[in-house]
């Protein structure tokens, strides 16, 4: 890396003859340094294994075993930086990066969070930065309105948006905020009766916000979807469900219907699961932490049709939104339920202006006290590259997924296992031969020997895909990650790194194909 190549006599020009941890020239130089050290990171990141190759515990025996006594150089840092640290990323930010979902930036994000930093301000509440708090309200209307949302989840009509850190935060906290309800009610129920409700294909990220919101663990309702319905959550499934926990003396609580699911960005029907879950006074939370930046475009809106039936909302903005981690946003209706939850107010934090209810202390919108002035990096992205511009981004990700789909659709040894709905594609080895017409799913009525037999073919192409993604893997040329989807082991290919062109992901499929070629020859 070119920004590393440093002036070793400078080495001597330490933070020992500075006392000052901010001083205003030495802070320019050692960070035009880092924005060089960044640039050139950026600028050779296709040189990397994308998938770090060490082995684990690679760094205790390559740094020292305590705190340096002395100072030591920045140039004496970044070069460890080079040496050790680098060797231990997952480039995230190559354009080969294809597995999980993505996690995108941009300079704008980066200029952002880098005041962000700089200003170091937790906005807690109005009075501790007032800019920190009324910045948010904007642009937290801004890109609700981009997505076509009700007014009634904008500040302008009443509801408001809150930027938490990750979904996991988004999801707890309307949990938390439907609990509450829920027990002021007349003739309350008791939180072991509370039952909390998503499909098999949503987020470990409800489950564990029921853990901790004090939900019994036998109330947590993974309801069952099928390839039939193309993994989503079928209203009828949800109101068996309900109607059995109710007959058995339970009360339901809360819905998670989803908006992009991490296995294969199933889309839940929000119309007809608010219908049931206003028959049986559920809150309802939509998840759309992947898909939902794709919704500011006109041609994918159509995903979140009945979102005016829920209660919440949230999307993250560092997965495909160009703003660097971390960066939730959370819709609510009604803020006053996630106040009146999540408020505490001691006599050091009591000020006039929080005292006439005239402002938004956030800190009563979460989890925690303090918070990071996070609106500036989403306002940064938003007035930099503006509402045209980034759906021509996600667009452009789209336009090479369908390309990678193509590909894959023209190999017959391979199967699209779910339909496309964004820009990731789920497919594996297919083997005619073994599996029957209908690849991994077929589903012949067959005596018991032939189920047996359908079993053992089945996890036999599961082996040789989990084979194939392993070998692709190792090579360092791509990442990619997997799904099982009833009991079918599957590889996901996710489009969306910021760097990520057409060639990339040609190149990707070569390899896809050369690892699966080596593969199938040794079976």
């Amino acid at each position: 890396m070119n920004g590393l190549n440093f002036d070793h006599e400078r080495l001597n020009h330490t933070s020992s003859n500075n006392t000052n941890p901010l001083d205003p020239e030495e802070f320019r130089r050692q960070g035009h340094m880092i924005v060089d050290f960044l640039a050139d990171y950026y600028a050779d990141i296709e040189k990397y294994p994308v998938l770090s190759q060490v082995e684990p515990g690679y760094l205790q025996k390559r740094l020292p075993k305590s705190t340096p006594h002395d100072p030591e150089p920045i140039e004496t840092i970044l070069q460890d930086v080079k040496d050790h640290i680098i060797p231990g990323i997952t480039h995230w930010q190559s354009p080969n990066f294809f597995a999980y979902f993505p996690c995108t930036s941009s300079i704008a994000g980066f200029l952002g969070e880098m005041l962000c930093t700089g200003f170091n301000v937790p906005g807690f509440n109005w009075i501790a930065s007032p800019v920190a708090t009324e910045l948010e309200m904007i642009v937290m209307d801004w890109l609700g309105e981009m997505l076509n949302l009700p007014n009634s989840f904008l500040f302008s009509g009443n509801g408001g948006g809150v930027i938490q850190g990750t979904t996991c935060e988004a999801i707890l906290c309307t949990m938390v905020a439907a609990r509450d309800q829920m027990l002021r009610r007349d003739g309350r129920p008791n939180i072991e009766k509370l039952v909390v409700y998503g499909s098999d294909q949503t987020h470990s990220a409800l489950q564990k916000a029921a853990k901790i919101a004090g939900i019994h663990p036998k109330n947590f309702r993974a309801i069952k979807t099928t390839k039939s319905t193309s993994f989503a959550l079928s209203a009828d499934s949800l109101r068996s469900a309900i109607l059995a926990d109710m007959e058995a003396g339970l009360v339901p609580l809360y819905l998670c219907a989803n908006v992009g699911t991490t296995s294969t960005t199933a889309i839940d029907p929000l119309g007809s699961l608010c219908d049931v879950a206003k028959d049986y006074g559920l809150w309802v939370h939509v998840d759309a932490a992947y898909a939902g930046s794709a919704c500011i475009c006109p041609e994918f809106r159509h995903f979140m049709d009945g979102i005016e039936g829920v209660n919440s909302v949230s999307l993250n903005a560092h997965k495909w939104f160009f703003t660097p981690l971390d960066c939730c946003c959370l819709w609510v209706k009604d803020p006053s339920a996630l106040i009146k939850s999540l408020s505490t107010y001691p006599e050091f934090l009591r000020n006039k202006t929080s005292d006439s209810k005239q402002v938004v202390d956030y800190k009563d919108w979460q989890i925690t006290l303090s918070r990071r002035f996070r609106a500036l990096k989403l306002w940064f992205v938003l007035r930099s590259y503006g509402a045209a511009n980034l759906r021509n981004f996600m667009r452009s990700h789209v336009k090479v997924a369908k390309l990678f789909e193509g590909l894959v659709a023209m190999d017959k040894r391979f199967e699209i296992v779910v339909p496309r709905n964004f820009a990731m594609i789920c497919f594996r080895i297919n083997l005619p031969s073994t599996m029957g017409k209908q690849g991994a799913y077929q589903n012949a009525k067959v005596g018991d020997n032939g189920q047996k037999l359908l079993k053992e073919k089945i996890t036999t192409a599961n082996e040789l895909n989990k084979k194939l993604l392993e070998s692709i893997n190792a090579s360092g040329r791509v990442y990619m990650t997997h799904t099982v989807l009833e009991d079918v082991y599957v590889l996901r290919f996710a489009v969306g790194a910021t760097l990520v062109e057409e060639r990339h992901v040609v190149m990707a499929w070569k390899v896809v194909q050369e690892h699966a070629t080596a593969i199938l020859s040794d079976n």
